[in-house]
Formats: structure tokens, sequence, C-alpha cells
């Protein structure tokens, strides 16, 4: 079975919120902190993993992103805290 991850990342400050999905946390971690990934990420430095989710099915795991996309900055931010409450960079434990 295939695990699927959505994921939060967040720039120095954690002043920006990015929500993306994935099949492989690590690896595309690694793609936002070497700034492989075009775009919002890039442009806005934001690598800092403060909340993940897994799941093994890829469907509810994109259902999953865009819920939380659609989510205002305080319901991310209190599903964060909740998870990470320091908002360490999580990836810092791979």
């Amino acid at each position: 079975m295939k695990d699927y991850y959505v994921y939060i990342l967040t720039n120095k400050t954690n002043s920006t919120l990015y929500v993306g999905v994935t099949n492989n946390l690590i690896r595309r971690v690694e793609e936002h902190k070497n700034g492989v990934v075009e775009g919002f990420t890039k442009r806005y430095n934001i690598h800092k993993l403060v909340y993940f989710e897994i799941t093994n099915d890829i469907e509810s795991a994109i259902e999953r992103e865009k819920k939380l996309k659609l989510w205002s900055r305080e319901k991310k931010n209190r599903l964060i805290s909740l998870n990470n409450p320091t908002w360490q960079d999580l990836s810092n434990n791979f």
C-alpha cells in the first residue's frame, strides 16, 4: 500500500502558509527547500514543514488538501498549533 501526505509549509517567520499533497514527503520537502519547485513556495521562501497527515488513499488526500486550502488562516493556525505547538520544522526529524 502506498502512503500519501497532505502537508503544510511556512516561511521563517510563520507568516505565509502553503498546503500541498505528495506521495513522498521527504523528497517533496527537499524540493521545496532547494528551490526546485518554481512558483509560490520558491518566491516566498516557504520550506518549513509544520504539519502533515498520512493516508493510503490518493482521493482522500486530494480532497483533504482542497478542504485545508479553503480554511481560514486562523483555522489552519489552530490545526498546526494543536499538533506542533512550537511550529518547529518537522523535516528536521527525517
